[in-house]
């Protein structure tokens, strides 16, 4: 009873410690709160009202999807440009299920595939302009400015030699110099998002609500991926069963399953390839893997347990998703990456949450094994089969050999002579490592200099994040971390290229940078709660009065 008491007690002290606003201060908060909703409703009320306009004038040569597509992309512009905070959340959001709502809502649109940077691109715009307000710096950190202006001079040296060549020559095929700017912008066209991430999260419990919100989306979109398979399987959606010869290998759209893009589900000849929630199961894979980094830093690093305990809820789904996808990358990078992050992290000598977690996985390992053996009997077979067929580094070293053979001049064939998406804009290489293809089109200068810009950035986030003190923060940051330094390196295919790695790898980078002044928050939180608390005001006066009187009798 009297340790409740005084529990009561300092409650009430420290409730009767924190300043009370008085009436005119609550007064004018109200007022401001009112004033915000006003300038909210109108300013939302007005945009509908003009992009409803404008879409229902092209209805007559667009139809209904040319309608909904500028009413909901002028919509999402012009709020992102006004609010920049709540668009980057819209953004974070909406990019696992970007590729749902090409296929389910606007069909295959291309407009739509382009969605998201309606939220992106003017929020950092935006954000640009408050930083020149402010006098606050935009490139961050400041030692990547030098490494990211050399890359910059000889992309740009690359755009107009070798471009621009191409665009002037007799015989053209396609439009080189938007093949170039497409180029450049799958290259570096995400890399404001590490000042977005930095300026995005303000505190820990900003922190705490980001890396939640990504469990709770890899949380669904890996439960969307399993009815997905569940579907397939019982026979729900066809797939490609009972098609013959290539059809049965190859993705197709027509086969498209509840959520996501193109499909493979050829049981009868054990080609299943899935894409979960996004276009197709390229991207998904990459999804699975970012998330194996995502989901585990909540499991070990959030501070309740409840979050904790979804952690590893979040790292099973992931698991799960990983066998039954059919994408041997998947299967082979997430166990491996659970394991580098526990001996970089440290969290193998956290044996408190280390052994639970550990034992959880392993049950669920024991029952997912016992209940589909054929499918992870089969999936291990495919991997080990593709891995004797072709080994990763005899892949790599053959695509390293074919671009490095064939190179002409300093400066590549050209920006986006080997990116996929630029396709449309003419005639481009599919080349399947990432350096490789970058020494392809941008040359060894190039390559040197992305190099060059990855590793500092490797370098300072490692520093940010070992500067931290707080337990939990740093555990975060030390995931976080580790992605940058797999995805700064990693050659194999090219992820970097692609959603959601090319957001995920420079927004988090942001994040670790702002690690430090949030500890430095934290630290300062604490020691003022420490000074208001009465039993370390009773215990410091104690001290004082022990001091005194050992002084008067020396």
């Amino acid at each position: 009873m009297p340790k409740t008491n005084s529990k009561k007690k300092s409650k009430k002290q420290a409730a009767s410690e924190t300043p009370k606003l008085s009436p005119k201060e609550e007064a004018a908060i109200k007022r401001q709160a009112a004033k915000q909703r006003q300038e909210f409703i109108t300013y939302t009320s007005a945009v509908v009202a003009g992009s409803l306009f404008l879409g229902l004038m092209l209805f007559p040569v667009g139809g209904v999807k040319a309608t909904v597509g500028v009413f909901a992309g002028l919509v999402a512009m012009c709020l992102s440009f006004k609010y920049y905070r709540q668009a980057l959340w819209a953004f974070l959001i909406y990019l696992p299920f970007g590729g749902t709502v090409v296929y389910a809502v606007a069909g295959g649109n291309a407009l739509f595939q382009l969605a998201k940077d309606g939220f992106y691109i003017p929020a950092a715009i935006t954000l640009y302009q408050e930083c020149k307000r402010k006098r606050q710096p935009f490139v961050i950190p400041k030692q990547l400015q030098q490494p990211l202006i050399f890359l910059l001079v000889l992309c740009l040296l690359t755009l107009l030699v070798v471009n621009g060549a191409q665009q002037f020559a007799p015989k053209k095929t396609g439009q080189p110099i938007i093949l170039g700017l497409m180029g450049l912008k799958v290259l570096l066209g995400y890399l404001p998002l590490i000042t977005c991430g930095y300026y995005l999260i303000r505190n820990k419990k900003e922190l705490l609500f980001l890396t939640r919100m990504h469990l709770v989306l890899a949380i669904i979109c890996c439960a969307l991926g399993f009815v997905q398979y569940f579907f397939l399987t019982s026979g729900k959606c066809p797939g490609t069963r009972g098609m013959s010869g290539e059809a049965l290998f190859k993705a197709t759209l027509e086969a498209r399953c509840l959520v996501g893009g193109a499909l493979v589900f050829s049981p009868e000849v054990g080609m299943i390839r899935l894409p979960g929630t996004f276009v197709s199961p390229w991207h998904w894979a990459w999804f699975l893997i970012s998330n194996a980094f995502m989901t585990f830093a909540t499991a070990f690093s959030d501070p309740s347990p409840l979050w904790r305990m979804s952690g590893l809820v979040g790292m099973a789904g992931v698991f799960v998703n990983a066998v039954i996808s059919g994408q041997r990358i998947a299967l082979a990078l997430v166990p491996v990456v659970t394991i580098i992050l526990l001996v970089l992290t440290g969290q193998v000598a956290n044996l408190k949450r280390f052994i639970p977690i550990a034992l959880g996985l392993g049950v669920l390992g024991a029952v997912a094994a016992a209940m589909f053996p054929e499918i992870i009997q089969e999936r291990v077979q495919s991997f080990v089969d593709r891995w004797n067929a072709s080994p990763p580094t005899d892949f790599i070293a053959s695509q390293a050999g074919h671009t490095t053979g064939g190179q002409e001049g300093i400066f590549g064939a050209g920006l986006g002579r080997a990116t996929n998406s630029a396709r449309t804009f003419g005639k481009v290489e599919l080349i399947e490592t990432y350096y490789p293809k970058m020494f392809y089109e941008i040359g060894p200068l190039g390559v040197l200099a992305f190099l060059g810009l990855v590793t500092t950035l490797t370098f300072v986030t490692f520093k940010a994040y070992r500067s931290v003190k707080e337990k939990n923060l740093r555990s975060f940051g030390a995931s976080f971390w580790v992605f940058v330094l797999i995805i700064s390196y990693n050659t194999y295919w090219y992820p970097l290229d692609t959603d959601p790695v090319c957001v995920y790898y420079w927004f988090f980078a942001g994040v670790i940078l702002k690690l430090p002044e949030i500890d430095k928050e934290e630290r300062e939180k604490l020691a003022a709660e420490e000074a208001n608390d009465p039993k370390n005001k009773k215990k410091r006066s104690l001290k004082s009065k022990k001091t005194a009187t050992t002084k008067k009798a020396a």
